[in-house]
């Protein structure tokens, strides 16, 4: 049997390849998907087959030499060349072929053309000796990503025709280049931004509050039915309110990513990434970086996982640092919670503030950093080739929507299951007296680290909604319902704290699971260099916020 590692499969097209080739191999053949070159080493793979998307071509074949330097055998497929041809651009692919020194072909599972001769070329160079004739090895001993960049870069010159003028066009490309321009891109951004978190506050209050009155009324219902006892509290005061409480915002959430996935499958985000990559230069990172950090505001985990296809080492793990800082969904409820209770008239202002000061402090993080002796660098990267911008697919939009919806309800029915019934256990116990709250073993907890959290503003409570984050953001919002009965407008919050408690959710460490994530990908200490640092940073902005916030 041959095995294949296959690499550069786009984000839409993963697994479909491999199945399609897979298909007519039979079992001749294993195909299994590559994430990143470092992968291949060690890996005993006949042929490396790398995909490369003809629309951004310089950016696909910057791979190809760190695939050769493995001392891989490797094919090129290329795909998507139809619509490389649409753009009046054209490849001289036996050219290429010659110039780069790696068997070339095109492939098209839409279309269903070049698949048989991909397979072909695969067996042919899967049964050749391995060699090191090839072009690529001179350069072994300078092969930094400026030399590999100009290695492609010269290649595309020699090969790649352009188009002779914009004429033709078409409405999308128009539309394409308004929303790429240094001058509208970033306004017409921010404006996309505070649309779709109006769009989640506005549209989303209606469900939202049909699920707290459903929660209200089985609540009512049911203590109708039950005597007044532990079991009957557990369910009611623990678990039916605690859930209740996540399970609200639900229709946010589903609001939020429908247009989070709208602008992901579009090619919008990396639209985004392009109008950063000015800003992410300064910093002394570039737009790619930029990616991982949007996807952060979906959820931290695979955010990070994310961060591996950027090749540069130093700015990789610089990237995973950056990434908590991004406000992850499991954020979301928390400050819809506060923002809803206390800045009704302001609502979308304050949601994208708090984003806005994530990406701002990731972004000074990223500056001090950069100046230490683990990340000094110089960088001259660059985001210079955009995905095509299309229309999304209804079946897309509904699996992505899906997926984090399915996340969010088995979170509910998991941590938040859990983290309810053990803060109502907290609560509950010893005094077995549910107002009685001062003599509970809750309070004992939250009391021990109260004179910690009191220049900030909060109380004994407010602090154990804060250590109840620690394994889920969401199960702040839990611990509020059991703790205050569901109305924190009456709990001692103001504004001033309502604000500075946001911004500590915001700023210490998104999850365990995040740091677990942190721990795999970047190593031990800077895990541990995150939790510490955030809780440090979450506590100090949180304090200059309330001191200065009381003073005015």
């Amino acid at each position: 049997m041959i095995r294949i590692g296959v690499i550069g499969l786009p984000q839409s097209g993963k697994s479909a390849l491999c199945q399609a080739l897979q298909n007519l191999a039979g079992e001749t053949m294993q195909f299994v998907e590559v994430h990143h070159p470092d992968e291949l080493h060690g890996n005993a793979y006949d042929v490396v087959l790398q995909v490369v998307d003809a629309t951004r071509l310089e950016e696909s074949l910057m791979l190809t030499p760190h695939i050769i330097d493995e001392d891989q055998k490797i094919v090129l497929a290329i795909g998507r060349y139809d619509l490389l041809l649409k753009t009046d651009h054209s490849l001289n692919l036996p050219k290429l072929e010659q110039l780069i020194g790696v068997p070339t072909c095109r492939v098209s599972v839409c279309l269903n053309d070049g698949l048989p001769n991909c397979l072909s070329l695969l067996r042919e160079v899967a049964a050749r000796p391995a060699s090191t004739a090839h072009p690529i090895y001179h350069l072994r001993d300078q092969g930094d990503e400026d030399t590999y960049r100009a290695y492609v870069h010269g290649i595309l010159t020699e090969t790649l025709t352009h188009a002779k003028d914009d004429k033709h066009q078409t409405r999308l490309e128009r539309i394409d280049k308004v929303l790429t321009s240094p001058w509208l891109g970033f306004p017409i951004m921010m404006a996309i931004l505070y649309f779709v978190f109006w769009c989640t506050f506005t549209l989303g209050a209606y469900p939202q509050a049909w699920i707290e009155g459903g929660v209200d009324g089985l609540s009512a219902w049911l203590w109708t039915l039950m005597e007044p006892s532990w079991w009957s509290s557990l369910l009611i005061d623990g678990v039916l309110q605690g859930v209740g409480a996540v399970l609200a915002f639900l229709p946010n959430i589903i609001i939020l990513f429908f247009f989070i996935s709208l602008m992901e499958d579009s090619g919008y985000m990396a639209r985004e990434a392009f109008i950063m990559d000015t800003i992410m230069h300064r910093v002394g990172l570039h737009g790619r970086s930029f990616i991982p950090m949007l996807m952060g505001f979906g959820c931290n985990v695979p955010a990070i996982m994310a961060a591996r296809d950027i090749q540069n080492p130093k700015d990789r793990v610089l990237t995973m640092l950056m990434v908590p800082f991004m406000s992850c969904s499991a954020r979301l409820p928390v400050y819809m919670l506060f923002v809803d209770t206390f800045f009704e008239r302001h609502k979308a202002l304050v949601m994208i503030s708090l984003y806005a000061i994530g990406i701002c402090l990731s972004v000074l993080f990223a500056i001090i950093m950069k100046r230490t002796k683990w990340f000094r660098q110089d960088n001259d990267d660059t985001v210079n080739e955009l995905p095509e911008f299309r229309i999304p697919k209804a079946r897309n939009t509904a699996a992505h929507i899906w997926e984090r919806v399915a996340d969010y309800l088995q979170k509910i029915c998991t941590v938040i299951l859990w983290a309810s019934i053990i803060i109502w256990a907290l609560e509950y116990f010893p005094t077995q007296d549910l107002n009685d709250l001062e003599h509970s073993y809750l309070a004992s907890i939250g009391q021990f680290v109260s004179p910690l959290m009191e220049p900030l503003g909060f109380d004994w409570k407010m602090s154990v909604c804060l250590l109840t984050g620690l394994p889920a953001k969401e199960a702040i919002v839990s611990t509020l319902a059991i703790l205050y009965g569901g109305d924190i407008s009456a709990a001692g919050f103001t504004p001033l704290t309502a604000f500075s408690f946001m911004l500590f959710v915001l700023l210490y460490f998104p999850c365990v699971a995040t740091i677990a994530t942190l721990r795999r990908e970047a190593g031990k200490q800077w895990a541990w260099f995150t939790v510490f640092h955030s809780l440090f940073l979450a506590w100090f902005i949180s304090f200059v916020v309330y001191q200065i916030g009381s003073l005015l």
